[in-house]
């Protein structure tokens, strides 16, 4: 073997195990847990969960005691003056003076000290913030639903565009071989030539259409991709267990409490409650403690020095304060803001009640549809069967002389469309099933 030629064979093996290496088979289980650690949705759930931590760090900073540090330096270039009666200080006649009041410089430092003491709005912003961490749970718990969802529903789409491409795949293949016989046969002047045309036109038909499913597929495994939060480039290869059909036990009825949409919801009406019992804190009277302690120096000179042959005197001094802040009447305002506050309340009852009749529609639904899939796939399954008894007994006798050209291409195409209504007939089953899943709470089936 020339050196040349070395070189090609190793890098085409190289290639070859490169492109292995590069495609990864993917279960439908995989590939929602990839979604839920990359998909960006899943990602900031995750976040907001972290920052209601932080809120509730904020609301407890409310009840605690706040301390700050100030310092202040002015000068004053000209100071005022006031007209002071001199001579009534002294008893004497009258003798007014223009006289300067404070110093040039002036320079302090100190600390602020405050403490709420009593304030309802305090403590239902506390609790209202622990309420909003659990909020966010609640919501990464749903968009973790709704990601299993849409991944779910690409995962399954990819297989059945798959079915339907191989399905042409072997109607290629079969029409091939009939032509290849009707080829013969014309070779020998026992068959028409219209009858080879038309069955190169319907493989370069079936080929035309290969090339468009096989565009099909591409789009489809992007689409699943972008769901799952991968990128575009990678290869991946869909596992076909995780297209078969188990039948369900269907409940009649089901139970929506327990569903992430109302449970949001009902986490959302207690922070509503929250926010109304807020407003109606401005009732309350609030109590408020404040204290200082500051350290000032005044003079002529810029404050660096200390004493008074300085021309720089310093003195500190201090104050503490128990303030009592009690509303008396603000014109209703807090009557409005209550009254509000309680409709929202009411309006979100109405939400609540409208989305479990949703959700209860949604499983009947989902249920009915499952019902009818199935028995739909009997019918498919036994029409395929059919269908392939058919082609093959048209092909026979085509063979035969017993049967025309038309015959055959017709018994083909519908062996195709049966096997097509087959494969959509899963599609439909599978959908159904996610859909059933959905309404009641138990996606996460998929993770099992």
């Amino acid at each position: 073997m020339t050196n040349w030629r070395k070189m090609a064979f190793v890098a085409l093996f190289a290639g070859s195990i490169t492109g292995l290496k590069a495609q990864q088979t993917v279960t439908l289980k995989q590939a929602i847990e990839y979604a839920l650690q990359n998909k960006a949705e899943a990602l900031k759930a995750k976040l907001d969960v972290r920052n209601a931590d932080y809120q509730i760090m904020e609301a407890k900073s409310n009840a605690l005691p706040h301390l700050s540090g100030v310092a202040n330096l002015t000068y004053n270039p000209l100071l005022q003056k006031s007209a002071l009666d001199v001579g009534a200080f002294s008893g004497g006649p009258s003798n007014i003076q223009l006289i300067s009041f404070g110093q040039k410089w002036n320079a302090g430092a100190g600390l602020q000290l405050s403490q709420a003491i009593f304030n309802q709005k305090v403590f239902i912003g506390l609790k209202a913030a622990k309420s909003t961490k659990e909020f966010y749970q609640i919501n990464e718990q749903l968009t973790e639903e709704q990601i299993i969802e849409r991944v779910s529903n690409a995962y399954f789409q990819v297989f059945t565009i798959q079915q339907k491409k191989e399905t042409l795949e072997s109607s290629y293949t079969s029409t091939e071989k009939a032509r290849n016989v009707i080829k013969s046969l014309f070779d020998n002047g026992l068959a028409k030539k219209v009858d080879l045309d038309r069955t190169n036109v319907n493989l370069t038909n079936i080929n035309t259409i290969l090339k468009q499913q096989e565009n099909g597929i591409n789009q489809a495994e992007n689409a699943l991709k972008f769901y799952m939060g991968m990128p575009i480039e990678t290869e991946i290869e869909l596992v076909k267990a995780d297209m078969e059909v188990t039948p369900h036990l269907l409940d009649d009825v089901i139970e929506t409490d327990n569903r992430a949409e109302v449970q949001l919801l009902a986490k959302q009406k207690e922070l509503l409650q929250y926010n109304k019992k807020a407003v109606e804190a401005d009732y309350y009277p609030t109590v408020n403690l404040n204290a200082n302690y500051s350290y000032q120096g005044l003079g002529d000179k810029f404050p660096l020095t200390h004493g008074e042959k300085s021309g720089v005197f310093w003195s500190d001094y201090s104050a503490i304060t128990l303030g009592v802040n009690i509303p008396i009447f603000n014109g209703f305002a807090t009557k409005a803001r209550v009254a509000m506050a309680q409709i929202e309340l009411e309006k979100l009852d109405v939400d609540i009640k409208d989305t479990k009749l949703g959700l209860d529609l949604s499983y009947q639904n989902a249920k009915s549809q499952i019902e009818n899939s199935l028995a739909s796939l009997e019918s498919q399954k036994a029409n395929v069967s059919l269908a392939e008894t058919v082609a093959a007994n048209t092909k026979s006798n085509y063979q035969y002389g017993l049967a025309t050209l038309t015959d055959l291409l017709e018994a083909e195409n519908a062996l195709v469309e049966a096997k097509n209504n087959y494969s959509n007939a899963i599609l439909d089953y599978k959908i159904a099933e996610i859909q059933y899943y959905k309404s009641k709470g138990e996606l996460k089936t998929y993770l099992k």
